[in-house]
């Protein structure tokens, strides 16, 4: 165990994001849309997402604990898609991480049901959100179906508890560390598992003292998983939130191009219709108003 007493840091083995991808592309394009307020708003929250992952990442360089990480992961499983926002793999659990930055408070109920509250303009709204928690237990469990695809029934009779139990665990966490969060009356499992980003580390230690010692993993079986996440990660073609905005761009050229054709066919000298001609140099636009006005533009 003294390799562990020394391994503490923290190696990123994939730290991209598609969401940058996405950011980039909007910004590109944002010239060219009418509708500024909503492309404005699309940036902003992805904005939100992206600052709320780095968040994460600050906390992890930081553990000095002994982790591999990747980040913004893609599995799949027939037409099933896992993209799990953080692969945490330390000498105890792997980690299957959600992030969330919201805005406001949150609450989580007896049900599980996850509620966000705020303020807008001294009005308190509460709102239901998609549970998060769902998301992550999601990406375990198709995780779990790609794990028995490849194993024998004598493997799955003999690892499938440890797999439920020992190696993988998913996790919520929700990176505006202003918000509250609120799991008075959450079932157990969702209590357990959903935390804010300032209680991330105190979370994995506290993890590392009660797990089972004896079956800490070690560096290397760490790094072979955490390269078989990095060697199975799908780079998949992310939802372009910027073709929202195709129709609106075109819509824009055409008005643009039915602009110039009207200015071509008046003239700015008299007001006047500009009408096709021929001359001794070929074809021009000449003023109808000739020859009180000699306006004149070639083709």
């Amino acid at each position: 165990m003294g390799l562990f007493d020394v391994f503490r840091d923290t190696v990123f083995l994939k730290e991209d994001s598609s969401l940058e991808k996405q950011i980039d592309e909007l910004k590109k394009i944002r010239d060219n849309v009418s509708d500024k307020d909503k492309i404005d708003k699309d940036i902003k929250l992805l904005e939100l997402g992206l600052q709320g992952e780095k968040e994460i990442a600050f906390e992890l360089k930081n553990a000095n604990i002994g982790m591999y990480v990747l980040h913004d992961v893609t599995l799949s499983y027939e037409d099933l898609k896992a993209q799990i926002d953080y692969v945490i793999v330390t000498k105890g659990y792997t980690y299957l991480v959600e992030c969330k930055n919201l805005l406001g408070d949150i609450i989580v109920d007896n049900q599980g049901q996850f509620m966000r509250s705020y303020e807008v303009k001294g009005k308190k709204i509460k709102e239901g959100i998609y549970s998060p928690y769902t998301q992550a237990v999601r990406h375990k469990e198709i995780l779990k179906k790609r794990w028995l695809s490849k194993r024998n029934k004598l493997q799955i009779m003999l690892w499938e508890k440890s797999f439920e139990n020992m190696w993988y665990k998913p996790l919520v966490v929700l990176s505006n560390s202003k918000c509250l969060l609120n799991t008075k009356y959450a079932p157990n499992d969702v209590k357990k598992n959903t935390i804010r980003v300032d209680q991330l580390v105190g979370y994995i230690k506290r993890d590392l003292e009660r797990y089972d010692h004896d079956m800490y993993s070690s560096k290397k079986n760490m790094v072979e998983l955490a390269e078989s996440f990095l060697k199975d990660n799908e780079e998949v073609e992310y939802y372009d939130i910027a073709s929202r905005y195709q129709k609106d761009i075109e819509c824009n050229k055409k008005n643009k191009s039915v602009g110039e054709k009207v200015e071509i066919k008046v003239c700015p000298k008299c007001g006047g219709k500009l009408v096709l001609r021929n001359g001794q140099y070929g074809e021009f636009y000449g003023c109808s108003n000739f020859p009180q006005c000699r306006f004149t533009l070639k083709k």
